[in-house]
């Protein structure tokens, strides 16, 4: 049992890491606007963590908190295509065609259904 804590412990610490290093390694592109405006796109990926789950399984329950970031960051789909396609969702696992599901799954209006992003396109 504590076996089993202190694993977990470990990875919780790992995935904290990593995202410090992702937000951090986006920081140094911050010189102009971008995609998502001043704010690096690396740095507005890690407001979706909340997705984590949602973006790898198209059956997976998209939690509200998801919902909410995906609501505020596609008012400007040129930063949510960003985000979905960048390498910090590439590192954390983001299957991109599963992601570009998450805004019909939480049923969010004035979608722009059809937009292309990169190689994929939101339904």
């Amino acid at each position: 049992m504590i076996k089993a804590m202190e694993l977990q412990a470990t990875r919780c610490l790992c995935v904290v890491a990593m995202l410090l290093v992702a937000g951090l390694a986006g920081m140094e592109t911050a010189h102009g606007a971008g995609e998502c405006g001043r704010a690096p796109v690396d740095q507005v990926a890690l407001k979706l963590a909340p997705c984590a789950a949602a973006t790898q399984d198209p059956r997976a329950a998209v939690p509200p908190a998801c919902c909410a970031q995906v609501r505020a960051i596609g008012r400007n789909p040129k930063c949510l295509c960003a985000v979905m396609l960048s390498g910090t969702a590439r590192k954390a696992g983001v299957k991109p065609a599963v992601a570009m599901t998450i805004p019909k799954r939480c049923a969010i209006a004035n979608c722009p259904v059809g937009y292309k992003c990169g190689p994929y396109t939101l339904p």
